[in-house]
């Protein structure tokens, strides 16, 4: 279990992942060694990394959430293909071991079908059914975390640590191999050197300096913290399928991203129109919030609980 400066760091990586130590440390109140001897120990206790990520409309890629259904014994062999997918992130087993349930990054212009991946899926041996719900709207998720809403820095504080504005996207942007290079370091280690991503571009440590910060500013990059929900005594995780009344959809998922069970809320298409994932302490609270929060929530029609049972990949899909 985590104590506060341990929060603290965390949340202060969620607003900014390449934030300096020093002032990290500056902020709550410690030095920068204590900040790095933290940061390392939850890299190696915890699982926790910092990871780039490109923002998908800004280089023309539409989000999917996609379910697999397949018959069990098929379940973990067809989640590892999945997690070894470059556009794929989020794959999980759910629903006991017969539904497999990921993230997928397609071409924005070109129909579900025209991606390859997309395509070969219902095609798979032991695959019983694949639906494809297109990621409309976003109200939590992304460049927000649980860690942003739910850590111990104030205000004031996040004020502080929060990196500079970026430009809205109005087209999506040309990256050159370079780029490709540079994201793909950065997607493997959020918080590398510049020396290493030089290393990685064969530009030199002031360009790649340059490029990054352009990369940001632009809204092309941005850096998310990965960890293991275990660690804040998270051990039940659900995907939330629920079918809300039009008029209230926007109302309902404004609310439903300031839960803080909540990882992930967006409007998607199908026969459900808001999907939400969640993070509780066991299955008393799951039932606990399906009951309530998720009761309360205006213009609620139906919800559709997919308990997750393993996680293989996480944030981060590298795209080129």
């Amino acid at each position: 279990m985590l104590d506060g400066l341990d929060r603290g760091l965390l949340q202060a990586l969620q607003i900014d992942g390449r934030v300096a130590f020093s002032l990290v440390g500056e902020v709550l109140g410690v030095s920068d060694q204590t900040i790095a001897r933290r940061y390392a120990r939850l890299r190696a206790e915890a699982g926790v990394r910092v990871l780039g990520a490109v923002r998908p409309q800004a280089v023309g890629r539409q989000v999917w959430v996609v379910r697999v259904r397949c018959v069990p014994e098929a379940a973990v062999g067809l989640a590892r293909a999945l997690a070894r997918q470059p556009e794929t992130s989020w794959v999980q087993i759910a629903s006991g071991g017969s539904e497999l349930v990921c993230m997928v990054q397609a071409q924005a212009d070109a129909p579900a079908e025209e991606s390859a991946l997309l395509a070969r899926l219902p095609r798979t041996p032991r695959v019983t059914d694949v639906s494809a719900h297109c990621v409309l709207h976003t109200f939590f998720g992304g460049t927000t975390s649980p860690l942003t809403k739910n850590g111990p820095v104030t205000s004031d504080q996040q004020a502080r640590l929060r990196p500079p504005a970026t430009k809205p996207v109005a087209s999506p942007v040309e990256l050159t191999a370079e780029d490709h290079a540079l994201l793909k370091a950065l997607a493997l280690d959020g918080r590398a050197g510049f020396r290493s991503l030089a290393s990685a571009t064969g530009w030199s440590q002031t360009s790649v300096r340059r490029r990054l910060a352009e990369l940001r500013v632009g809204g092309v990059v941005y850096f998310d913290v990965d960890f293991d929900p275990a660690v804040f005594g998270l051990r039940t995780s659900a995907a939330l399928w629920l079918s809300i009344a039009p008029g209230d959809l926007a109302a309902a998922g404004e609310a439903l991203a300031a839960h803080p069970q909540v990882s992930f809320a967006a409007v998607t298409t199908g026969a459900s129109n808001l999907y939400a994932s969640v993070q509780c302490s066991g299955s008393t609270a799951l039932y606990e919030y399906l009951t309530g929060p998720v009761a309360a929530l205006p213009g609620v029609r139906s919800v559709e609980t997919a308990p997750s049972m393993r996680v293989f990949k996480q944030a981060s899909p590298i795209v080129g």
